[in-house]
């Protein structure tokens, strides 16, 4: 997840009293025109971060990370998360080519009188429509997903609860929900989330929506789970990012190893529901991103799927990471070319 959901706090038996039971449903995402193509992903990485760490004393200071970047008429927004030693806040971020970035401060802070408590928003997942900007992030503790609204990507009206709650008793994100992920395909929203049981088993989870408040959660449980025992992910997967191209639908995840080092793996779907682990695994190559490469938020072009990322130089499960965010790419090497 992005930061905060693994404090030791998050599994609380508030849980329980708080966990609701909503809408569930048959979910897929819109069949796609094109057959699936053969082929893999070849990844290159930008070597140093796009986006360092703040000043000292700012309130991006000791962590920069968790981007989600929307290309809106040629220019790149950024929603990102930055951490200053003891509070966690949304910043934004332009820039004309995704390398070079212009911060323009914090845009959302933790408001304790409501349901986020002290904690709001190490990450989100921010997109422009129907009109206007909406940014779904996580908030609380344990954690929910809450919705903000803006008519210019710089002042945020926040709706006064979460859109989504907490599963029913029993059910593999009753404890916690974080990391959500929206993508837009024919007139709906889906989001694609990590839940939290009470086992402590992070999973993946896929909800719609038409109008991004009211949502119906995927009937059948999670679409993605932990690895095998000495897996990239084995303790826990989160942060998904999902992208259509090459006649499929694919998703770039974080996965936790047993020793807190994070990865970012791939897995390819036709429906949305039903996926498929890739045997690709990025992970950091620099100094900078040796034990930490996670919060993936992608752009989709014609010749390549532009992928902005977290960074740390410490394998540790929530902050002081030395957080900042990189860059990378993935290009498409069709099977037998």
């Amino acid at each position: 997840m992005k930061a905060a959901l693994f404090r030791p706090a998050v599994v609380l038996a508030a849980a329980l009293s708080l966990a609701g039971c909503g809408r569930y449903g048959e979910i897929r995402l819109p069949a796609l025109d094109e057959p699936a193509e053969s082929g893999a992903w070849r990844w290159t990485a930008h070597p140093a971060p796009v986006m360092p760490r703040g000043a000292p004393g700012a309130w991006d200071s000791i962590d920069t990370l968790n981007p989600s970047v929307w290309n809106r008429n040629g220019l790149l927004w950024n929603l990102y998360s930055g951490y200053d030693g003891k509070t966690w806040r949304t910043g934004l971020a332009t820039s004309a080519d995704g390398l070079a970035w212009r911060r323009a401060g914090e845009v959302l802070s933790p408001d304790p009188h409501t349901w986020e408590g002290t904690y709001i928003g190490a990450n989100g997942a921010v997109i422009y429509w129907q009109g206007g900007w909406l940014y779904f992030y996580q908030a609380g503790d344990p954690p929910r997903i809450g919705l903000a609204r803006s008519a210019d990507g710089r002042t945020w009206t926040r709706l006064p609860h979460p859109v989504l709650e907490f599963g029913p008793r029993g059910s593999w994100d009753e404890r916690a929900l974080a990391d959500p992920y929206v993508f837009p395909a024919g007139g709906r929203l889906f989001l694609y989330y990590l839940g939290e049981n009470r086992a402590r088993q992070q999973q993946l989870g896929l909800a719609s929506s038409t109008d991004g408040v009211s949502w119906t959660k995927l009937r059948s449980g999670p679409v993605l789970e932990p690895g095998e025992p000495d897996s990239m992910d084995e303790n826990g997967l989160g942060e998904p990012a999902v992208f259509a191209s090459h006649g499929s639908y694919w998703m770039i995840f974080t996965g936790r190893s047993r020793n807190e080092v994070r990865r970012l793996g791939m897995a390819r779907s036709r429906d949305g529901v039903h996926w498929e682990r890739l045997p690709l695994v990025i992970q950091g190559e620099s100094d900078w991103n040796s034990q930490v490469i996670c919060d993936p938020t992608v752009e989709v072009t014609p010749a390549k799927v532009r992928v902005w990322f977290g960074g740390g130089d410490v394998a540790h499960p929530v902050e002081n990471i030395h957080g900042q965010i990189g860059y990378g790419e993935l290009a498409w090497a069709p099977a037998g070319g």
